[in-house]
């Protein structure tokens, strides 16, 4: 994130919603996750006074680099993703939450003819209906003993029907709270299904009957003083709050599945000035029926694009690149090619992939969950979006519009690095859309220049690079919108003739003017100087890429001598053996302390004499400087 995400402006966006917020550091790994009942109060608090904090905070805090949330319905969902994005990426602060502590779900043996309601801590690939996970053991104890009751479900585990009529029936018949399916003749199956109907409702959400049967009986209770009923009452309708949370964070079927909605700026679509529009496709990753994590994207596009056409052809894109392919895709709006998308990604996985729109339940629920986190991304972040839009694509319409040109999406700068002309190297960066293409950066070793001849090692790395791409070599086909040279009219002059030699001279050169203070003051561009506010974004990208070329440049060079290779340039110096080279270095440190030393210096050295000390000076110094044998090894 670096300077883009600020974080005193992040925490003011923070919605007061109950969800989880991830702590990333400086390197992007995420080294806490967290829950909360409102995202804004509690992620305030960690950048708030160190007072009342403990040791393991503190040092948390500092670690900081920026942070995420998602959003859930209720802290209930939280929780549960709290505990599946812990078990999913061990954050390194997690201390207390590490284990593999499990939480319980309701289990309902639908599969069997005389199905039973118990508590399962995992969820399998069974006939079975599974609701959960829920956050506390007893109330799903209570729930699962007060289901019992009021729909008269069998507590014991006797194989039925195999088994019935075997064994006389249980006290639970007897106090009228079974129906006894262990004994033949005494239920239908179908009317026992009735029963289990009633609890699957009940699990469902819809719960405001026994809800109000609960209250009518602990009223009653404490307006006739029996103030432990009332209290037990008072529990149970607490439990029965929790267990009928509806859950979309886990689904009980184990499937993996991608979980996707997008989310446009609809302050951009409104305008008709705007020609782009910014979205955010939200992604949630559902693997083994448990939501595991997510990932958000940003998106550009033409406003002339709807919904399902921005959605189909971020799926066709993202899935075309990703190593893994659920067997689902749930998306909240139908989109065009949807039949040519499965194909596609039944072809990428190996096995039948489906698109689906779900309309009710926990799936649809799920997508809206999704969408609304996607639509809290892009309000969080349009602020930085345009922040880095003017950094970046302003930036370099600010520089085109400077220089009178077409565009310059795509710019090289290149830069030489060499100690006195020795080991000189060559360095090509490219920046796309006003960002470090990385992937297209090039180094090259001077090959025909012997000495500190900077313009002529520019012209030999110039021409390699566009005799390359008249050849169409790899890495070196596309051109350039703007060449930048690290200096001015000399610079351009030589890369100028070095594009009409090649037959590239259609490419606009510019070169960076410095002051005495080796600063950029200005472009030089159709030989003559234009200058620039050293305020504005365009010359702050100007001065990033001059740097970069800068850095790119001398950690080459730093890596050839870290090799040992500079060392070697000692040994082109004729008339200074070993032990004199060996003296020079243990008495000046370094072949850079040896080329600074003055002539008397070098005179005083151990091993040395005057006539040595005017050959190594001499050397260093271009007056009669020996030819040093051209570097054969390809460019890296």
């Amino acid at each position: 994130m670096g300077q883009n995400f600020i974080i005193e402006d992040e925490l003011k966006k923070l919605p007061k919603q109950p969800g989880v917020y991830i702590m990333h550091d400086a390197n992007d790994e995420i080294i806490y996750v967290g829950k909360a009942v409102s995202l804004r109060n509690r992620v305030r608090q960690y950048f708030q006074s160190t007072k009342n904090k403990t040791a393991k905070v503190i040092q948390m805090v500092q670690h900081i680099d920026h942070f995420e949330y998602i959003v859930t319905d209720s802290e209930l969902e939280a929780l549960v993703l709290e505990s599946n994005l812990i078990k999913q990426n061990r954050p390194k602060y997690n201390t207390m939450l590490k284990d593999d502590k499990t939480y319980p779900y309701i289990k309902v043996t639908v599969g069997e003819m005389y199905p039973r309601i118990m508590v399962s801590r995992s969820m399998k690939k069974d006939s079975s209906r599974y609701y959960g996970p829920y956050p506390t053991a007893g109330a799903v104890r209570d729930t699962i003993e007060l289901l019992r009751k009021l729909c008269h479900i069998r507590t014991c585990s006797m194989k039925l029907p195999e088994n019935q009529g075997k064994d006389r029936p249980c006290l639970y018949y007897y106090i009228g709270q079974c129906p006894a399916p262990c004994m033949k003749d005494s239920i239908r199956p179908e009317d026992y299904r009735k029963n289990v109907d009633h609890v699957i409702s009940f699990l469902n959400g819809h719960v405001g009957q026994e809800v109000d049967m609960l209250t009518k009986k602990m009223q009653k209770a404490s307006e006739e003083m029996r103030y432990e009923d009332a209290a037990e009452y008072r529990d149970l309708i607490e439990s029965i709050r929790v267990i009928g949370e509806h859950q979309k964070i886990t689904s009980g079927d184990g499937e993996d599945r991608d979980v996707i909605a997008i989310a446009t700026d609809q302050a951009k679509e409104n305008n008709s000035h705007m020609d782009r529009t910014e979205a955010v496709a939200q992604v949630f990753f559902v693997r083994d029926g448990r939501l595991v994590g997510r990932e958000h994207f940003f998106l550009t596009t033409d406003d002339a694009d709807d919904k399902p056409q921005i959605l189909r052809d971020f799926i066709s894109q993202y899935y075309a690149g990703t190593p893994f392919v659920p067997k689902e895709l749930m998306i909240g709006t139908d989109i065009p090619d949807r039949e040519l998308l499965e194909e596609m990604l039944t072809k990428r996985r190996g096995s039948k992939v489906t698109i689906r729109v779900p309309q009710r339940g926990l799936k649809e629920k799920l997508v809206e969950l999704a969408l609304e986190n996607a639509e809290n991304t892009l309000a969080r972040d349009r602020e930085r979006l345009q922040r880095e839009e003017l950094r970046t694509t302003g930036a370099v319409k600010e520089i085109a519009d400077l220089l009178g040109i077409q565009k310059a999406d795509r710019m090289e700068a290149f830069d030489i690095s060499n100690i006195s002309g020795f080991e000189s190297v060559g360095s090509m960066i490219v920046y796309e859309k006003g960002k470090p293409k990385r992937t297209d950066y090039r180094k090259f070793k001077i090959r025909t220049v012997q000495g500190p001849n900077d313009y002529a090692s520019m012209e030999e790395v110039l021409t390699r690079r566009f005799r390359r791409a008249e050849e169409q070599s790899p890495g070196f086909t596309r051109l350039p919108d703007l060449l930048l040279m690290d200096g001015g009219r000399g610079q351009v002059h030589i890369a100028e003739q070095v594009l009409r030699d090649t037959g590239f001279s259609f490419i606009p050169v510019a070169g960076m003017v410095k002051d005495d203070y080796h600063r950029t003051r200005g472009i030089w561009f159709h030989d003559r100087e234009i200058p620039i506010d050293k305020n504005s974004e365009g010359f702050k990208l100007i001065t990033r890429i001059q740097d970069e070329a800068h850095r790119f440049a001398i950690t080459y060079h730093r890596q050839l001598r870290s090799k040992g290779q500079v060392r070697s340039v000692l040994d082109d110096i004729e008339g200074i053996g070993e032990t004199r080279r060996k003296a020079l270095l243990r008495s000046f440190g370094s072949v850079e302390g040896i080329r600074d030393a003055s002539l008397d210096e070098l005179s005083h050295a151990p091993s040395m004499n005057r006539p040595a000390a005017e050959t190594v000076w001499n050397f260093f110094h271009g007056q009669n400087t020996p030819q040093k044998a051209a570097v054969t090894e390809e460019d890296e």
